[in-house]
């Protein structure tokens, strides 16, 4: 049972995190498209800007490769210590559950 909720929690996290990267990659590709897009546009300004704008793209993109696996590994450890919290206090964990899960209801319930 244990390795089922945290096969779900991973599974739901990996599939909100993969949402993210997949915006933030089509953001960064949008970026890059009208780069190439005004590349004929004349003049200094234009030229400096697409030059700025082409730094920062890669600023990001390595920002966010990093993120990305700092993320991974502070949810991994994440998920270790609360497996090792749920099975040193069973009883604990299915206390904060159920009123977490009435909590929950309630709001539910309200509206």
């Amino acid at each position: 049972m244990k390795s089922k909720l945290m096969d779900s929690i991973n599974a739901d996290f990996s599939t909100n995190k993969d949402q993210l990267m997949d915006e933030l990659h089509a953001v960064l590709t949008d970026a890059e498209a009208l780069l190439q897009a005004t590349a004929s546009q004349a003049g200094d300004g234009a030229v400096a800007a697409r030059a700025r704008i082409q730094k920062s793209l890669q600023a990001v993109k390595k920002t966010i490769a990093e993120t990305e696996d700092a993320v991974i590994e502070q949810t991994k450890q994440a998920a270790k210590v609360t497996d090792q919290y749920v099975q040193d206090n069973p009883w604990k964990a299915v206390g904060i559950s159920a009123a977490v899960g009435l909590i929950v209801g309630m709001l539910v319930a309200k509206r």
